[in-house]
């Protein structure tokens, strides 16, 4: 993972950053820290809070309490010089319908104040679009196509990215994997909201997860793996050598078909695999869990239970 030493600025820096609608709580105390170089996933369902936490670093709307900083800039004093070292795109673009794609392109760059013009040229190539066509003659996925092209552009050093896929083909989806790969390697960083979860196991150094507004969880996705159960598949010589292991310690889901076991195994696997062994497992598959399993098991197994902060209790 690319991010600078103890005394390098970070890239964001939350402290306590609430945002509060009448009685509902949108976010909720985020302590959060990105170094520079660093892709960093967010997730969470629909209303968790990743959009509003992006609107509160480009100082769309004001925090209820706390701070939110880019690079040391304060996101609300100082939003002017905070955006010209960003680029952002959401899921939902909405654009000039009568201006050409170049027209378009040409305008946002001037926003941003400077554009790689060679790779923005790449960059329409790359994603195959036509952009001599007005913006209301484009599908949807064009006009995101767009967005991330005039985003990428300006080689920002922070790209803030919500659902930034949202409406692509699956070929486009693949050429932003690449251009963001190709950012890091550029030293930019990455915020992704996504709920594309290969997506975001596929480019992220660390991902967040939300829940109801609070960041429950936070760490590479190998650090991640205790949040779901070990995937475990063994085959015996007949029907009548499967074990019982309903039992063991950590052990659930367990399904037997014919002379095949499969389960799940929270916690040390040993006391599972003695029995394995001792009843003559003659195939044993085990897996991770991938980030998709990991999610929906740690939505699927706290569905009410109040929300506890990263580094809490």
């Amino acid at each position: 993972m690319t991010g600078g030493g103890t005394l390098t600025t970070p890239a964001i820096r939350t402290r306590d950053l609430s945002k509060q609608y009448g009685d509902v709580g949108a976010l909720s105390d985020l302590d959060l820290d990105v170094a520079p170089g660093e892709v960093v996933g967010y997730l969470g369902p629909n209303g968790a809070g990743k959009t509003t936490t992006i609107r509160l670093l480009l100082g769309l709307i004001r925090p209820t309490r706390g701070q939110a900083q880019i690079f040391g800039l304060d996101c609300l004093r100082q939003a002017v010089e905070a955006h010209r070292r960003l680029s952002y795109v959401g899921g939902e673009t909405s654009l000039w319908p009568s201006l050409t794609g170049t027209e378009t392109l040409h305008l946002l760059g001037r926003v941003q104040g400077r554009v790689d013009t060679a790779y923005r040229d790449e960059l329409v190539e790359m994603f195959d679009l036509d952009p001599s066509r007005k913006v209301r003659a484009y599908s949807k996925g064009n006009r995101q196509k767009l967005a991330l092209i005039a985003a990428l552009m300006t080689r920002a050093e922070l790209l803030l990215l919500d659902e930034p896929t949202n409406g692509l083909d699956p070929l486009a989806e693949q050429t932003f994997r690449r251009c963001i790969v190709d950012a890091t390697k550029a030293g930019q960083t990455v915020f992704l909201s996504s709920h594309i979860l290969s997506e975001v196991e596929a480019l992220c150094h660390r991902i967040g997860i939300l829940r109801r507004g609070v960041l429950v969880e936070m760490g590479t996705l190998q650090e991640m793996r205790h949040l779901s159960a070990l995937s475990v598949e063994a085959t015996f010589d007949g029907a009548g050598a499967v074990p019982d292991v309903r039992a063991i310690p950590g052990v659930s889901a367990v399904e037997v078909s014919g002379s095949t076991l499969r389960c799940q195994v929270r916690g040390a696997p040993g006391p599972l695999l003695r029995v394995l062994a001792d009843a003559g497992v003659r195939q044993l598959v085990s897996r991770e869990p991938s980030l998709e399993e990991l999610f929906l098991g740690f939505y699927d197994t706290q569905p009410d239970a109040p929300p506890t902060p990263v580094g809490a209790g």
